[in-house]
């Protein structure tokens, strides 16, 4: 089995419409994709989308570490953010092998916007975490990160490097699979990372095309039809 997870926290951004639209892509792109869980505080009733409350009032992406709790996922498991575009043939994001996006500012250090890994690999990071959130959370925890903010991917990464289990990075392990969001490019993908501030409800006409699919009046509804 192979699921796929996204975190969805209240107070922020993100809706249950960008579940949606991430979980429609996702299954367009990764043929092998029998599951798309979302870990959320909020009431999401999407149809293929199965809805696991969060355990825990963890802040804002710290939230993600729920993810890593064996129960969620399944023999493969991927954990990909919502902003996070689907453009076309993604099915080597599904193949063996634990796997982490590298992260776009700070070469070889890990990002958990996209991850891979199998069964209960990694539910230590959660334990790790649950047993002592607020040391985790606080900066400098993890030693001297130069230029990056202190967050879940930090001590992720930290915990992986300190066992000695530091996965393989996505751009080596599967050159072409991944882009990093850039305006001024017209072809990009398979799978599309937007970072910072751009987000695709931002991105040109053509890409939020993509992204949006077919019958999907978010642009012109401001409300959130998907919490009941």
């Amino acid at each position: 089995m192979t699921t796929l997870v996204t975190v969805l926290k209240s107070g922020g951004r993100y809706d249950a419409r960008w579940v949606d639209r991430l979980q429609r892509g996702a299954r367009q792109s990764i043929p092998s994709l029998d599951r798309v869980v979302c870990l959320s505080d909020l009431p999401v009733v999407l149809p293929g989308v199965e809805t696991i409350p969060l355990r825990h009032d963890w802040p804002a992406w710290w939230a993600k570490f729920e993810a890593f709790r064996p129960e969620v996922g399944d023999d493969l498991t991927i954990l990909c953010d919502l902003d996070t575009v689907f453009s076309g043939d993604a099915s080597a994001i599904a193949e063996d092998g634990s796997a982490a996006m590298e992260d776009y500012f700070l070469k070889g250090r890990l990002s958990t916007a996209l991850m891979r890994w199998h069964s209960a690999d990694y539910a230590d990071l959660y334990e790790t975490f649950e047993a002592e959130p607020e040391r985790w959370m606080k900066p400098g925890s993890c030693g001297a990160v130069p230029n990056s903010v202190h967050g879940d991917q930090v001590v992720v990464d930290h915990l992986l490097r300190r066992s000695g289990r530091l996965p393989a990075f996505l751009q080596q392990r599967h050159p072409g699979l991944l882009d990093f969001y850039d305006r001024e490019k017209t072809d990009q993908g398979p799978i599309i990372i937007f970072i910072g501030d751009s987000k695709p409800d931002k991105a040109p006409a053509s890409l939020q095309t993509l992204w949006y699919g077919p019958n999907d009046g978010a642009r012109e509804s401001h409300g959130s039809p998907a919490l009941v």
